[in-house]
């Protein structure tokens, strides 16, 4: 059972539709009390990182999660902003992220980028897994992912990147530490590659 995390911010059906593809159950978790039965979780997030922390902490789901992820151990996959929610704070906003992750936010160097729309970083790019991890499994060479963001993730622990790709320079594509995962591309919208991501996160 996959629980995705419903707190107004975010594209819930799609992930819903990709594991029903997939003949994977999923509950969608829009209050504290739905997250009793959690497994695995989903926390998906688009647009700013200070309204996004916001509205989670509105939900009333923020101090489940803490315990979920923090104390048992639930394995969690944070997309997009959902995985910026993670580090322990951003250059787009003031508020402090979830901390499940050591790591800082960071705003691309436009001054690097050759594009002429520099920001934010839209389309497909390859992305380049640097570990062996089952999340990556049959994604090891020629992965294609659908990105969307001006912001990116900076581990301070080299050990907890997962993935690599390129815009302006190399930058940190996925990332996770012990039941933790973070990707910075939409597998929702990224076709086959996206799909068997997202299979690989449910058989973790």
């Amino acid at each position: 059972m996959i629980t995705i995390i419903d707190y107004g911010v975010g594209n819930i059906n799609a992930f819903v539709n990709v594991y029903k593809r997939l003949n994977v159950p999923t509950k969608i978790a829009k209050t504290s009390a739905d997250l009793e039965t959690a497994k695995k979780i989903i926390l998906p997030g688009v647009g700013h990182f200070d309204h996004a922390i916001t509205e989670l902490k509105k939900s009333g789901m923020r101090e489940r999660l803490d315990e979920l992820v923090m104390v048992e151990k639930t394995p969690v996959i944070g997309i997009c902003v959902g995985m910026q929610m993670m580090g322990n704070s951003s250059e787009e906003g003031e508020l402090e992220g979830l901390k499940w992750i050591d790591a800082t936010i960071r705003k691309f160097d436009e001054t690097k980028i050759k594009q002429v729309t520099r920001l934010p970083h839209m389309g497909w790019n390859d992305v380049h897994p640097v570990v062996s991890h089952p999340l990556f499994k049959g994604l090891e060479k020629d992965a294609l992912f659908y990105f969307l963001h001006s912001y990116y993730f900076e581990c301070t622990n080299a050990t907890d990147i997962l993935a690599t790709s390129e815009y302006g320079g190399k930058f940190v594509c996925a990332a996770h530490h012990e039941n933790v995962y973070g990707i910075q591309f939409h597998p929702e919208k990224s076709h086959h590659y996206g799909e068997l991501l997202l299979h690989n996160f449910a058989k973790l």
